[in-house]
């Protein structure tokens, strides 16, 4: 258990002081009175199915999400997409001009597109050459202002996860918030750190539904925290960021587990079937590394070169070969099993 943690230390002077803005939906919340009318919000009247502002707490979404995941819904934000979430989490912490962050390359690009964004000084630690964090340099790497520690873990674009020991210490020495970014969880074997959420206050998650739930498309991001850190989220989110229809789509898709299972269960071994394919091929693929995600990295001998032979034959790959760490790396998503066949086929044609 981490003790010597205050949040308090952590929020930026002016978050601290705000009052955050009251929706008419806020103000009135008992909706169990159907013969309510509502002429609180300067809403048009003439139903449609949308004509009213959304839940502003997304009170059903999270009910589903706290069931499945195990956790009490006040550890739960949901966001415009992870990004939302991310942004959320640099404006109540990181005081521009001041505060750093530390990112571990390769990895996900929008935490220093955020950090920029938001006026943050960023600190990049390499991750070793087997895809794990260098834990006692970034510590070394840390000061009073470095606030935030991004894990992402399955980590993108590498695929591996982080071993347990690594982030453990993290979570323990680091004196800011770590961020594990946990977008890949569903497809890896790996527990998530969600249960941890009690034992560290300095822990929050970031999950999606855009990856193993199928729904990339409506931005649906969701933060697990301890209920202050969401707390404070909750002070500064705009107060209608998930419209009604992603709502609906969500709750909808979230009663649908056993089929989602299913599918999980199908691109992992159809990631499976890939990598062993992919081992066995002779010539420009020098490696394809271990994933925990739905994807692949492939080192070859000219990322260029086979990233456009790719698209000739009408697959678009990911060209990662300018990431640290990833020169000559492609990654390739996986597929349904018809669309696998066909990367296969072109990727054994080219010369």
């Amino acid at each position: 258990m981490k003790t010597d943690f205050n949040i308090n230390n952590l929020i930026r002077e002016n978050i601290k002081s705000l009052k955050p803005y009251s929706s008419a939906r806020d103000e009135y919340k008992d909706a169990s009175i159907s013969e309510m009318i509502f002429l609180d919000a300067n809403e048009n009247p003439f139903e449609n199915g949308v004509n009213r502002y959304p839940d502003p707490q997304q009170n059903d979404v999270k009910d589903l999400l706290a069931e499945i995941k195990n956790v009490s819904k006040e550890n739960i934000l949901l966001g415009n997409g992870s990004d939302e979430v991310l942004d959320l989490i640099f404006r109540a912490f990181c005081e521009p001009k001041e505060d750093n962050i530390i990112t571990l390359p390769p990895t996900y690009g929008m935490y220093n597109v955020l950090a920029n964004v938001n006026d943050i000084a960023i600190k990049e630690v390499l991750l070793s050459e087997d895809f794990q964090p260098k834990v006692d340099k970034i510590l070394k790497e840390a000061d009073a202002n470095s606030k935030i520690l991004f894990l992402c873990s399955p980590n993108n674009p590498t695929g591996n996860s982080f071993t347990e020991k690594s982030v453990e210490k993290l979570l323990k020495k680091f004196k800011g918030l770590v961020v594990i970014d946990e977008a890949y969880i569903d497809f890896s074997d790996k527990e998530s750190w969600l249960k941890k959420i009690n034992k560290y206050p300095n822990l929050i998650i970031t999950q999606t539904l855009s990856k193993a739930f199928g729904l990339a498309g409506i931005r649906l991001g969701i933060c697990y925290a301890s209920k202050e850190i969401i707390k404070v989220l909750n002070t500064i989110k705009p107060p209608y960021n998930i419209n009604e229809l992603t709502q609906q789509r969500a709750i909808e898709r979230l009663q649908q587990i056993d089929e989602i299972k299913n599918e999980v269960a199908q691109l992992i071994s159809e990631r499976n079937r890939l990598k062993k394919e992919l081992e066995g091929c002779d010539g420009y693929i020098e490696k394809v590394y271990p994933s925990d995600g739905n994807f692949l990295l492939l080192k070859v001998d000219d990322a260029n070169k086979r990233y456009q032979q790719l698209i000739d034959y009408g697959v678009v790959i990911r060209n990662r070969t300018n990431q640290p760490l990833c020169e000559n790396c492609i990654r390739v998503s996986v597929g349904i099993c018809e669309e696998n066949q066909r990367l296969l086929r072109a990727l054994k044609a080219i010369k």
